[in-house]
């Protein structure tokens, strides 16, 4: 998006040549900035709400034969839109200082695809946040005033809505069931190129790591070509079905690495902005660190308040006063194990699988402590709502 801080964007001088890239934006905090658990994943917050998303058509498998990427475009296409911002900002020097206006207009861009026939678009929370006016252009030209119903920043999701019946709808798949190697099709504007394709294949799924350490959102990986501008567009599978939302890039030596927001999880997010304006996380109330056997073994040289095992995982550095974790149990020095029975092996995974759990219902963690193993069982609470 064209507002936001961005380096310059990724070029590629030939299919096979040297990719480079750049972050698209800086989507959502680390764990360790805070002192709690909190996301976004299929379960949470509180329990799913009906959902008219829940009804998007299924789209039907594309006959054999021709060119399949041809054939995935014209079917979802119709559906990618341009999303143009206004921000009003104050200038502090304007006005009666006389230097430029007391007011000052920045524009951005970014991409968007339609969801529900009347008007719900989907997109990314960077591209319309602090806009002032927002518009959304589809591909024939049409172009409709949009308001933002909500957005949610810990996942970089957001929900705009037009005014109008009988849009095309580009139909949503299942990210759950997408697999490496598989074709990936990423549609949008880039650079305000609009209506622009292309195309890779997904290199990884479940990227715990792509921007830090306690992320909240588990990446589709893939090579396709995304530049600033493909913000919030969607990236297709080979049947025309959308699996994820571009959201970043990542510099890479020779190689450009892109990432997308699983559908499932904007589908979960999507779902609770239009049930109510906002997005349920829960969270437990602890700061985490990765812990590995020289971590360990200096943390044992210089301290007698915690004997770790000198092996790789995850520790409790700290735990919020009256929070879930502190009710349920945990202490600093507790090396995380398991949680909801899912092994973990780093911070990342441990947000996740709090994430998969939902509001005031008992999750248990398996914990190490002082070389004993023990099961607590925490109730996560609702993140509070950041204004």
């Amino acid at each position: 998006m064209a507002h936001l801080p961005l380096v310059s964007a990724p070029q590629r001088a030939a299919r096979r040549g040297a990719r480079r890239g750049t972050w698209l934006c800086l989507v959502l905090g680390t764990l360790l900035s805070g002192c709690s658990l909190s996301s976004s994943l299929p379960g949470l917050g509180r329990a799913p709400q009906p959902s008219r998303l829940r009804e998007t058509p299924v789209s039907p498998l594309l006959p054999s034969g021709g060119n399949v990427i041809v054939k995935a475009v014209e079917k979802t296409g119709p559906a990618v839109v341009r999303i143009d911002t206004v921000k009003r900002l104050v200038n502090p020097m304007g006005g009666l200082f006389g230097r430029g206006p007391a007011i000052q207009q920045q524009q951005g861009q970014g991409s968007g695809f339609i969801i529900a026939a009347d008007g719900v678009v989907l997109t990314n929370a960077h591209v319309v946040e602090g806009a002032n006016e927002v518009s959304v252009t589809l591909p024939d030209g049409r172009s409709f005033i949009g308001k933002v119903l909500g957005a949610d920043p810990l996942t970089d999701v957001a929900v705009v809505k037009v005014v109008s019946s009988n849009l095309p709808v580009a139909p949503l798949g299942d990210s759950a069931k997408v697999r490496p190697g598989e074709w990936a099709i990423a549609i949008g504007n880039p650079l305000g190129l609009d209506n622009t394709v292309t195309a890779g294949i997904i290199s990884a799924i479940q990227r715990t790591n792509a921007v830090g350490e306690g992320q909240r959102v588990p990446y589709l990986q893939t090579d396709a070509a995304v530049n600033p501008g493909n913000s919030g567009g969607p990236l297709i599978n080979d049947r025309g079905q959308v699996i994820g939302i571009n959201t970043a890039i990542r510099q890479a030596p020779g190689a450009g690495l892109s990432f997308a927001i699983p559908i499932n999880t904007a589908r979960q997010i999507a779902e609770q902005i239009l049930a109510r304006g906002y997005a349920s996380h829960p969270y437990i109330g602890v700061r985490l660190q990765a812990l590995t056997p020289q971590l360990a073994r200096e943390i044992n040289a210089t301290t007698n308040a915690c004997r770790l095992p000198e092996v790789n995982g995850v520790v409790v550095v700290d735990v919020m006063p009256n929070s879930p974790a502190e009710q349920g149990g945990l202490k600093p020095c507790d090396l995380i194990e398991k949680v909801a029975g899912n092994t973990v092996r780093n911070p990342s995974e441990v947000q996740l699988d709090v994430d998969r759990g939902q509001v005031n219902r008992p999750l248990e963690l398996t914990v190490r402590r002082d070389g004993t193993l023990a099961t607590l069982t925490v109730r996560p609470a609702e993140l509070p709502q950041k204004n």
